[in-house]
């Protein structure tokens, strides 16, 4: 049986269509804003601070194998309601909230680890979903394209360890960075430039694990590039999630946007 924490985005509703397809036993942890799984019989409501009634549903459904996929917010630790092991743990999950997103990620995949519980790649079941190497519309980057492109990289790899910058717009001489508010929140503020063109990289994290929390693109983002009038948008190859890839290539060539994957 597998394990599966599920958070917000359409991504954990792909994994689960492909894994009833297989006929593989599975469990929901849904850890989404909405309790989006509830209807699944197999869907169980946890509190990411709640480690014992976590691991002991994990032990009873005898899961030793478990995938992390969708958008996980950090929780509120003045609200975090912590179950007598979340207490054991609490020291180790501060120090971890002080790093950012991805050092509580990390955590929680350590005490599973200690646990005997192994974390395997999120994209295990849908491999389709992650871009290779390669140039998917006609439209290729410009010469001032590829200079944005070289600066935006540059400034990703200076970015902290634990940090939460998946994303960034390169404008010219303009870098604008991601902030805990999202890809979305980030592109929405372009439309306030006049400057109509730069371009999207979305990377994973510096030092990421990467089994859990790819930069995930969909038909929405494109939108959103085309609105702010970006030109391009970048990945790295296979350790991304591109959803409705299809829909996104047509709307990507038909408004003259390049898809980059390096």
């Amino acid at each position: 049986m597998i394990g599966l924490f599920f958070g917000d985005t359409d991504f954990p509703k792909l994994i689960l269509k492909k894994i009833k397809k297989t006929k593989k036993k599975y469990l929901i942890l849904d850890l989404s804003k909405k309790n989006i799984f509830k209807k699944d019989l197999k869907s169980f409501r946890v509190n990411i601070g709640q480690f014992g009634s976590i691991l002991k549903l994990l032990r009873e459904k005898k899961c030793k194998k478990v995938i992390f996929a969708g958008k996980i917010d950090k929780p509120n630790l003045s609200k975090l309601k912590l179950d007598l092991t979340g207490i054991y743990y609490l020291p180790r999950i501060i120090k971890a909230y002080k790093k950012g997103d991805a050092a509580i990620l990390k955590e929680l995949i350590n005490i599973l680890a200690l646990e005997k519980v192994k974390v395997i790649k999120s994209t295990f079941f849908t491999p389709e979903l992650s871009l290779k190497k390669g140039n998917y519309t006609k439209y290729k980057p410009t010469k001032d394209d590829l200079i944005d492109i070289k600066k935006g990289e540059n400034i990703l790899k200076k970015t902290n360890a634990f940090d939460h910058i998946q994303a960034i717009v390169v404008r010219e001489n303009s870098v604008f960075k991601e902030t805990s508010k999202g890809t979305k929140n980030l592109i929405k503020k372009m439309n306030k430039t006049k400057i109509k063109r730069g371009v999207l990289i979305k990377y994973p994290k510096k030092k990421q694990d990467m089994r859990v929390d790819l930069p995930t693109i969909g038909l929405d983002t494109l939108k959103d590039c085309k609105k702010a009038g970006l030109k391009g948008v970048i990945l790295k190859d296979k350790q991304n999630i591109f959803l409705e890839k299809k829909k996104c290539i047509n709307f990507a060539t038909k408004n003259k946007i390049f898809i980059l994957v390096k």
